[in-house]
């Protein structure tokens, strides 16, 4: 039960109250709460943010940032079926207003301006922004920066507003960017704008991060504040950032309340978890979180084109797994990953953790299916390179930072205090959406959002089953998806119909027009040229009265249906 139902204070206007009262009134009503599974064993409700204009965007000829990447990730996440377990949203376009929270406004408005036809007259801003080799100017920077940062921000403030369990935004988590300027191919930092908005409801926010680069423009964020504890795992000496060591534990109010774990080369999922559990499990004991930023860089996997780690899709997973069980609002993100096709592999097992659904580890036929040649399998074994993290290295690390933790406050508190506006109101723009909405079309959009698919409820025509009723269609006659979008909307580019038209054993892909033979009122054609029909309804209403006084109302339905010339 949250606390604001057990506490006294206002909670939904003030961030909240004094913890030991709450804390006391818990243990009261601990023996008057009915015995039963505990939150964790209930399905957990997960909102997934995803434009699929995101993978259009190119840093530029041997650059290893790919946003393709993301479209590859989604894909998998389609063809799997997850998309019928959790409510899909695209997200909107972050403003500059939302984006200057945090960074400052001579740079978003430098993003904003510069492209690559115009870079000589902004060469004096480019040092100064850092903006050049790592992180290139190219066609569609502001718009790539507003669509990631979009999704991060909606999903923190669907969590704030208690409208879902877990938020996932795989084009985010680009953890480098500073106030003023880009670093480690990120512009935008993403993260510390959704911990700022998760901060207006929650005292505390947790940002923990396993990408293979340490977290430090999250880390420099809030290095002086107790109110956001950072956590990172990451390879450490000689290598970039070159920020993360041991010794840096923050300063000021905020000294102890930032954790690094400097790694070396070669570390395996059973060194891995051995650090990452007991670590997490006292830091969540010590300092109570609201709320959990999870940054899932990618590029610790084994195998990946910059990284030096040699985790497995699965031992990358069990931190997801992990985070999950503490019941806390998730946030997940996605972060570095620079070998795609592992990329997309790891987030869509992730999307699935957080699901709670097993998938096989065959890979089900998709867009980018050569992409994943020669096995064609989801997981991937790691490599033979060698671990020099020793576990006697492991173990020191792992106690000093046990002692650290003990130097930290239990639980700090904040002052109570107005909450402030959110950075967009979702509520609004739902009622937006649905007064534009289209007239002709049965459900609007945004109430489509929130439906998913009932347990058990599998009958697809992606899967050769059979329409179940009128439920299963949208005004269009196709099959929506969970949150009620059909699936033409949601699917990328060049993808339309293609999971319908596989059943026929011819799709429309990457362009490619079907020339499947279809028929329809009695005349067949190819389905490029069927010729446009014109379907009329007449009803008939006829009242005849009885001898009692009574009137009985017959309603008869006729539909006449003939092509229309042109």
């Amino acid at each position: 039960m949250p606390l604001w139902q057990l506490c006294e204070s206002p909670a939904r206007a003030y961030a909240c109250c004094d913890f030991a009262v709450c804390n006391d009134l818990l243990q009261k009503m601990a023996t008057q709460v009915p015995t039963g599974p505990v939150r964790g064993d209930y399905e957990k409700k997960v909102s997934y943010y995803y434009d699929a204009d995101v993978g259009n965007f190119y840093y530029g000829q041997g650059h290893p940032m790919k946003p393709h990447r993301i479209r590859m990730a989604h894909n998998l996440i389609l063809n799997y079926g997850l998309y019928r377990k959790m409510e899909v949203y695209r997200p909107h376009k972050a403003t500059f207003e939302e984006m200057t929270k945090f960074h400052s406004d001579e740079y978003i408005r430098f993003l904003r301006a510069v492209k690559p036809d115009n870079l000589a007259s902004f060469n004096k801003y480019m040092q100064q922004f850092n903006v050049g080799e790592d992180c290139p100017v190219f066609d569609g920077i502001y718009e790539f920066c507003q669509l990631y940062t979009g999704g991060s921000v909606a999903g923190a403030i669907k969590l704030n507003k208690r409208q879902t369990d877990i938020a996932v935004n795989w084009a985010g988590g680009l953890h480098h960017a500073k106030k003023a300027e880009a670093s480690g191919f990120c512009y935008v930092n993403d993260i510390v704008l959704a911990i700022l908005e998760l901060l207006k409801y929650h005292q505390r926010v947790l940002y923990v991060d396993i990408d293979v680069h340490h977290g430090d423009g999250v880390e420099e964020a809030f290095f002086t504040t107790d109110r956001v504890l950072t956590v990172s795992y990451h390879k450490y000496g000689e290598y970039f950032p070159g920020t993360g060591d041991l010794n840096d534990i923050g300063a000021g109010k905020g000294k102890h309340y930032a954790v690094n774990f400097p790694l070396r080369d070669g570390v395996d999922d059973a060194s891995y978890e051995e650090i990452f559990a007991p670590v997490m499990r006292k830091v969540m004991e010590f300092y109570d979180p609201g709320a959990v930023v999870l940054q899932c860089g990618a590029d610790s996997l084994t195998g990946d084109r910059l990284g030096c780690f040699n985790l497995t899709v699965k031992g990358h997973a069990r931190c997801v797994e992990f985070m999950k069980t503490f019941n806390k609002p998730l946030l997940l993100l996605g972060g570095g990953g620079y070998t795609i096709k592992n990329v997309a592999r790891c987030w869509t097992y992730e999307t699935a953790v957080a699901l709670g659904v097993e998938v096989p580890n065959e890979l089900p036929y998709n867009d980018y299916f050569e992409y994943f040649a020669p096995d064609f399998k989801l997981h991937i074994a790691p490599s033979n390179m060698s671990n020099l993290n020793s576990t006697d290295y492991l173990s020191q690390v792992k106690d000093r930072l046990f002692e650290n933790l003990r130097h930290m406050p239990f639980a700090p508190s904040v002052q109570q205090h107005d909450v402030p506006r959110d950075a967009m109101d979702l509520d609004e723009m739902e009622r937006a959406a649905m007064d534009a909405a289209n007239p002709d079309e049965r459900v609007p959009q945004a109430l489509k959002d929130r439906i998913r698919e009932r347990e058990n409820d599998n009958n697809d025509i992606a899967e050769g089953g059979e329409r179940s009723g009128d439920r299963d269609l949208d005004v269009n006659g196709e099959m929506p998806h969970s949150n009620g979008m059909s699936r033409k909307r949601l699917l990328p580019e060049g993808f339309a119909d293609s999971m319908e038209d596989d059943n026929q054993g011819r799709g429309i892909l990457n362009g490619a027009v079907s020339t499947s033979v279809v028929a329809l009122a009695g005349t067949t054609a190819e389905a490029a040229t069927v010729e446009p029909m014109e379907v009329v309804t007449t009803h008939t209403v006829d009242a005849v009265k009885n001898p009692d006084g009574t009137t009985t109302v017959t309603t008869t339905e006729q539909t006449k249906t003939t092509a229309v010339v042109q």
